[in-house]
């Protein structure tokens, strides 16, 4: 990593709660059959599945039963189970911005990739299944924290989106990324709650615990449960079953929960003090929630580029929106500012690097 790391979707994985899950793997493991040192259930296990149902109830609102949820090793194999299952024949929409590595699983699956125009209201829902259009079977939305440009999916593009699916037997694939990261208000309930028969929806350890972890875990409607699970057999059998028992002894006895709302207030005085160094002199975007904040360029300039390598200059690593649009072309340029990978004590000498960066390149004045 660069010298000073405000890369956008890094969490500080400093702040992974050592103790509390060496506590909850000596209370999970210390008695256990030795049965769980065998071939598991590619579902998940089952004391794993039954805590996230009823946190997933009580944090995200997500309406599900245990037998509903499938555990992956992370969000990537997850999309690309739901790919393989939802595919085929039909395109999958994804978002536009959005990340280019999650298209390119969803290609590699075999499956084509349709934009879906992001505006101020989020995601152009409302475009689905409209004449011209190319056959959609599933659309993968952010609606929480739209990623990169971070707004929040508005209530009319819900209901749209729902309408979509219900109408022409649509899947929503519902990437709850950063859903437990919202500073301003109460947490944005999921979109599956809404539709719970249309809907998947995909949450993930890697930004609450860290991406080591590799777990992320499947909300699905009842239909796809068995064809999701049979794509699973075939890939991995089954995801590494200690840690789940672990991660399932830290949820139900409330030590994850406790880590989050620590999280959530670290990040949040981070965020509080990226707006008071730059806010009023940059446009800060989708600061709402999550790890990272837009800064929109001034048409004049400069661009992506001449910013890009300055900061490598100073050793400081930013992520840009430019490649994240679907096609080259005269897009809107930004830069995404992470504010989570830094520890506290290097993320002011973090700051110093932008501002640096932004004053050299004219986006702050002198």
């Amino acid at each position: 990593p660069p010298k000073h790391d405000l890369r956008p979707g890094q969490p500080d994985v400093t702040t992974f709660p050592t103790t509390a899950w060496l506590r909850s793997a000596r209370r999970a493991l210390t008695g256990a059959p030795a049965a769980v040192y065998g071939y598991g259930d590619p579902r998940g296990h089952l004391e794993l599945r039954t805590a996230l149902a009823a946190y997933l109830g009580r944090a995200r609102g997500v309406r599900v039963t245990p037998a509903q949820i499938v555990i992956t090793s992370g969000y990537v194999q997850a999309l690309a189970l739901l790919a393989t299952v939802v595919g085929g024949s039909r395109a999958i929409a994804m978002e536009n911005p959005g990340l280019p590595f999650h298209r390119d699983v969803v290609r590699h699956a075999g499956t084509r990739v349709v934009p879906l125009d992001v505006d101020e209201l989020g995601a152009r829902t409302d475009r689905l299944g409209t004449a011209g259009q190319p056959d959609v079977g599933a659309v993968v939305l952010t609606p929480g924290h739209q990623y990169p440009m971070g707004m929040t999916l508005a209530p009319q593009r819900r209901h749209a989106a729902v309408d979509w699916a219900r109408d022409h037997d649509g899947v929503i694939i519902e990437d709850d990324y950063d859903g437990e990261f919202r500073y301003d208000r109460q947490p944005v309930g999921a979109l599956q709650g809404m539709a719970p028969d249309h809907v998947v929806f995909v949450g993930t350890a890697s930004k609450t615990l860290g991406p080591a972890l590799r777990l992320a875990w499947m909300v699905l409607p009842d239909r796809l449960v068995e064809s999701v699970v049979e794509a699973k057999r075939h890939v991995d059998i089954h995801s590494e079953t200690t840690t789940q028992l672990t991660l399932a002894d830290l949820i139900a006895g409330h030590a994850y929960d406790r880590h989050v709302r620590s999280c959530r207030l670290r990040y949040r005085r981070r965020r509080d003090v990226m707006v008071e160094r730059l806010g009023r002199d940059v446009a800060l975007s989708g600061i709402a929630a999550g790890l990272q904040a837009l800064v929109r360029l001034p048409s004049q300039g400069p661009t992506e580029q001449e910013v890009l390598n300055r900061a490598t200059a100073y050793g400081l690593g930013l992520g840009e929106l430019g490649s994240h649009w679907h096609e080259s072309g005269d897009h809107e340029q930004g830069l995404i500012v992470g504010y989570g990978a830094p520890t506290n004590s290097a993320y002011p000498a973090a700051l110093d690097a932008l501002a640096h960066t932004f004053r050299a390149t004219g986006v702050l004045s002198k």
